[in-house]
Parts: C-alpha cells; sequence; structure tokens
C-alpha cells in the first residue's frame, strides 16, 4: 500500500481535493476520515458532496451521529466524535450504509476502526499552519488504490 501525500493551502483548496474524491467515487466507497478537531474533515467532506453533485451544504453530523445527502450517488456522512467505545458503532446499525450502494465518509475513523471495512481509503489529516493541510491518502484495496493514484497524478502538490 502506497501513500499519497497531498498538501493544500487553504479551504477551498481542500474542497477541490474533495471534489476529485467525489467525482471519483462509486457504489460503496468508504472513506475514512482521521484527523484532530479543526483540521479539514467537515471541508473535504464538502467537497466530496460537490463532487457527487450534490447541492446541500455538508455540515458536521456531530450532534445527529449521520446525515444522509442526495446527489449522483447517496452519501452518508457518519461523525463518530461523541462515541467513546466501539460497542457504541456497532449499536449503531452502520452495516446497512457501510455496506450498501451509496458513499460513507466517517469523520473521527479511529474510533471504529475495527469494525469498519477492510478495504477503504485513509485519509489522515494533519495542521501545518492556520489555512494549511496535509492529507496522506492510505488506500486499502485495489479499487482505493486507483482512486489514490489519479489523485496523486492530478495533485498540484504531493
Amino acid at each position: 500500500m502506497e501513500e499519497t501525500k497531498i498538501t493544500s493551502h487553504s479551504p477551498e483548496q481542500t474542497q477541490e481535493l474533495g471534489k476529485r474524491i467525489g467525482r471519483l467515487s462509486q457504489p460503496g466507497d468508504v472513506i475514512l476520515l482521521v484527523g484532530e478537531l479543526g483540521t479539514g474533515k467537515t471541508c473535504l467532506t464538502q467537497g466530496i458532496a460537490w463532487g457527487l453533485d450534490i447541492e446541500e451544504y455538508a455540515l458536521s453530523p456531530s450532534f445527529v451521529i449521520m446525515r444522509e445527502l442526495y446527489g449522483r450517488l447517496p452519501l452518508y456522512h457518519i461523525d463518530l466524535y461523541r462515541l467513546d467505545h466501539i460497542e457504541e458503532s456497532i449499536d449503531l446499525g452502520l452495516d446497512d450504509y457501510l455496506y450498501g450502494r451509496g458513499i460513507c465518509v466517517v469523520e473521527w475513523a479511529e474510533k471504529a476502526m475495527g469494525i469498519l471495512p477492510r478495504e477503504h481509503l485513509l485519509i489522515e489529516i494533519d495542521y501545518i499552519n492556520d489555512t494549511g493541510r496535509s492529507f496522506v491518502i492510505k488506500p486499502n484495496g485495489r479499487r482505493y488504490q486507483e482512486i489514490a493514484a489519479i489523485l496523486k497524478e492530478h495533485s498540484p502538490s504531493t
């Protein structure tokens, strides 16, 4: 599994990266986001939604755990921030979404890695400065290796 590193210098560049991911997305894709509070997980998800032709603004679903948005494909935006134990993740019944026909974007995925699909696109986000972010894209599975390769090929900074 080869990592791809991409740098964003603004929220708009983060959203553009998300748009590229959304345009490449196919039914059943699972995208896992890991990063500290405020690193841009929801900003990236907004771009993914726009890449799926979703007109609605993707807000953080922190208080409701999941939001469904509809465009070219359904987007299931899952936020595990408020969960403290993996057992809580199991009790949510997310399997229908994680193994369904839509796109799942899971924020705070590190809280439930043991129960999430083995094949996925993991994106680790770190601060560089006030507006800059580092994205480390780790594909798990052939499908996600293809996505990572395309993102790397078309990225202005790797």
